[in-house]
């Protein structure tokens, strides 16, 4: 994996974690909703991690914090 697409699954975990916490969600929580071990979910909201999630699990993620899954991808900076 390149470094431009590494940084791009930091930041999409990073968002994800940001969405989570606005919620008052654990992690535990948002992988129960969207149908994910914890494990997974922590996997991939990690800063350093490389997890990669499918389409069908971000529309998921997106589904169980209430917002559109572009809004995953407008990283912060």
């Amino acid at each position: 994996m390149d470094k431009k697409r590494e940084r791009q699954f930091r930041e999409l975990g990073l968002t994800i974690a940001y969405y989570r916490k606005l919620k008052g969600m654990t992690q535990l929580q948002l992988a129960e909703a969207a149908d994910v071990s914890r494990t997974h979910m922590s996997n991939i909201e990690a800063p350093n991690g490389k997890t990669s999630v499918s389409l069908e699990k971000l529309f998921d993620i997106a589904d169980a914090l209430d917002v559109p899954v572009k809004d995953l991808f407008d990283f912060r900076k």
